[in-house]
Parts: structure tokens; C-alpha cells; sequence
């Protein structure tokens, strides 16, 4: 259903706009201009690319990471004729994340850097659609906290928890026992290297870690994808969201991404939701929450997908997945450096400083070396990421790196 009349577009703000999940998130709003318009918009590098979306968009405000690129980025649109106005770093998008007359935001800032702006945008009653899973990764607790104390309604974006999402049954909240839920089946591409024989995983490059075979990502999550980090990550993500223990979580591989995740009942039901790899089918889907628009996703073909297929995990092949579900199950801190610790790794790799099974070697030293504390505040929680990176890059020096 499209929805009926609307009184006037709901304002959105889209935090990490230049990324593939912003341009996707664009793309479905500008499929619909009576229903949305677009309040602000945020950069971080791709300050050219920001300004044509700006140019296309027409925003009420743009932000970008210093100084320096905002006052190129304010000059060039007064140039195009726009009045829109450039802000600087944390502060503004704090500020365009919270502003009164935001109706919803999309975090897709990627990494540790989008966690406060999504926080301020929680704490301001936002309808969040969550596409930054590190701002549940590394203070779930706190984050979730906000969440219901400020009554902001919080939509997955992930492909695999806005399936799950439209699998569970709406009072989910009340807990996963008491709606019949026995579990939840986390469903994973397996990556480029899903059958890379293991002597070979080595010596792959980051280009072929980038190579996803379904998923058009940016280059750190396509390394995720690789590592099966991103699928680790997002279980935390999962447990947090849909109140689960990390042994209510369970990851299947399929290669063919049309089955996004699925839901165990205890009647011995299995519901799952599928699409084409698409981001626009959960984008539309949170958008326009609890109505039905059109993405521009093509029609799902059983017939020519032909087969659905599936199977475990290797954690031998997939450490990076092993040390996430540890860290789920140690909790406190334990996230947070672990996401902190695979940001360094994988920025060290992409940088061509450390070899592929290296990055989960970096990891585990850091969960091994930094005991686990309790986060009562978001500063505790800087304080565990900040060690993690120092743990990390300390891992790198000693091994002339």
C-alpha cells in the first residue's frame, strides 16, 4: 500500500550520505518527493560527490569532517545557487541528527564515528533507521537504554535484522520466550572466500576481499564480509535488538543471499523474509514503517534462482566470527574492543601493512591482553575503543608494520 494522503513530506536526515547505504536511501526517497525531502545530508571524504547530491537534493544543511572542506564545499553552493549550509564535524551532525524538525534519520555513518550522532538523534525521539551497527556493537546496553527512555522508534536497516524485523511478531519487546520464538537464523553470503582453499586465504589482497559476490558494500565492510566480522558484528547486533542471548542466534550460510534471515518458532514454524540483494527492499521497508512503498527493486525470481542453499560455518576458515560470538557472550567492554581492534585491522590491510589472516590475529591479542570492564556511561565506552586501537596499533609497530 502506498499510504494515502500525507500532511507534508516527513524530513529526513541521511548521516553518511556518499556511502552506498546513503545513496541507496536517496534513491528511495526521490522515488517518493510528496512523502519525503531531504533535511540534511553528511560527507566524510567525497566532498564532490557530497555536493552534487546537495545539488540534486537541495538540503537545509550539509556537513563534512573540518574546517577546510566545508568552506570550499559552503563556496561552490552559493556558486550553484543553493542555500544550503555547510557544518563541521561531531558538533553538527549532532546537530542535524537532532533537530526539531527531523521526523527520522538514517545513521550509515560507518565505524565508531557514527555512534554519538546517532545517539543524539536517539535521545531526541528520532525514528532512527539503523544502518551503523557499531553504535550497538560497542554500548548496546546504553544505547537501547536511550532508546526507551526517549520513546525513539529504532528500525534495522541491516538486511538480515530488518528481515528479521518483518519476521517476529510485533510485541517481539515482550521477550523472545514469552512470543514463541525458539531462535534466530542469521544468514550469511559465506563472502569471495567461502571456498578459497585455506592455504591460499594468506595471501588474497584486499581488492579480492572486496570482491563481494552478491553485495555492492563499501571496501571496510566488504572486508567484514570476507572475515565474517560483519556477520559477527551483527549477531551482537541481533542479541541487542531482539533482547536475544548470543546462544539464541545462529548463523547459516547462503551463498545466494535471497533468504535475508529467518525466524524459529517453538510450534516448529519457520518464517523468513526474502528479496533480491537490494538494499533499497529494507530502506523502503523502514522508511515508510508500518506502510509498503515501492523501492525500484526488481520482482524476485524464484525460477531463475532455482536453489536455496546452506550450510555452517567454518570458524577455522571464519576465526573473526569466533572471537565476535565470544565477545557477545562476555559483554561489557568486550565489544566495543573488539569492533575497535577490526577497524585498525582492517584499515592496516586495506593499507596493504598486514596480510588477511592477520586481522584476526590483531584481534584476538587485543581481547586477550585487555581484560573486560564493566561500561556504565559512553565514556567508558570511549575508554575501551581507545585502548583497543592503541592495543592494535602497538601489534603493528612491534611488527614493523
Amino acid at each position: 500500500m502506498d499510504g494515502g494522503a500525507v500532511s507534508r513530506p516527513q524530513q529526513i536526515t541521511v548521516l553518511g550520505a556518499t556511502g552506498s547505504i546513503g545513496l541507496s536511501t536517496l534513491d528511495v526517497i526521490a522515488r517518493h518527493p510528496e512523502r519525503y525531502q531531504v533535511f540534511a545530508l553528511s560527507g566524510f571524504t567525497r566532498v564532490s560527490e557530497l555536493l552534487a547530491l546537495c545539488v540534486r537534493h537541495a538540503p537545509r544543511f550539509a556537513v563534512v569532517p573540518e574546517s577546510g572542506a566545508a568552506r570550499g564545499l559552503q563556496d561552490d553552493l552559493r556558486a550553484a545557487g543553493l542555500s544550503t549550509r555547510v557544518l563541521v564535524g561531531e558538533e553538527g551532525l549532532c546537530q542535524v541528527a537532532s533537530d526539531p524538525q527531523v521526523d527520522a534519520v538514517m545513521a550509515a555513518i560507518v565505524g565508531a564515528a557514527g555512534l554519538r550522532p546517532t545517539l543524539a538523534a536517539v535521545e531526541a525521539g528520532k525514528k532512527i533507521l539503523l544502518a551503523n551497527k557499531e553504535a550497538l556493537v560497542m554500548s548496546g546496553a546504553l544505547f537501547m537504554q536511550a532508546v526507551r527512555k526517549s520513546g525513539s522508534v529504532l528500525l534495522p536497516i541491516d538486511s538480515e535484522h530488518n528481515a528479521i524485523f518483518q519476521c517476529m511478531p510485533q510485541d517481539f519487546a515482550r521477550g523472545l520466550g514469552a512470543v514463541g520464538v525458539r531462535r534466530i537464523l542469521l544468514t550469511a553470503s559465506g563472502g569471495p572466500f567461502r571456498q578459497t582453499p585455506m592455504a591460499e586465504l594468506a595471501h588474497v589482497s584486499p581488492e579480492q576481499a572486496c570482491a563481494h559476490p552478491n553485495w555492492s558494500m563499501g571496501r571496510k565492510i566488504s572486508v567484514d564480509s570476507a572475515s565474517m566480522m560483519n556477520k559477527g558484528l551483527e549477531l551482537i547486533e541481533a542479541c541487542w535488538l531482539f533482547d536475544a542471548t548470543p546462544s539464541q542466534v545462529e548463523v547459516v550460510i547462503h551463498p545466494q543471499s535471497v533468504i535475508h534471515s529467518l525466524v524459529d518458532y517453538i510450534d516448529g514454524s519457520v518464517l523468513a523474509q526474502l528479496g533480491n540483494p537490494d538494499m533499497r527492499t529494507p530502506i523502503a521497508n523502514a522508511l515508510a514503517w508500518p506502510e509498503r512503498i515501492d523501492s525500484g527493486v526488481a520482482p524476485l525470481d524464484l525460477f531463475a534462482i532455482a536453489r536455496l542453499d546452506f550450510q555452517a560455518p567454518d570458524e577455522e576458515r571464519f576465526p573473526c566470527l569466533r572471537l565476535a560470538r565470544q565477545a557477545a557472550e562476555a559483554g561489557n567492554s568486550a565489544p566495543a574492543m573488539l569492533n575497535a581492534a577490526n577497524e585498525v585491522a582492517v584499515a592496516a590491510f586495506l593499507d596493504g601493512r598486514v596480510r588477511y589472516l592477520e586481522i584476526a590475529s590483531i584481534i584476538e591479542e587485543v581481547l586477550n591482553l585487555e581484560p573486560v570492564v564493566a561500561v556504565d556511561d559512553l565514556e567508558a565506552v570511549f575508554t575501551a575503543d581507545a585502548k583497543a586501537r592503541v592495543l592494535a596499533g602497538q601489534w603493528l609497530s612491534r611488527h614493523g608494520r
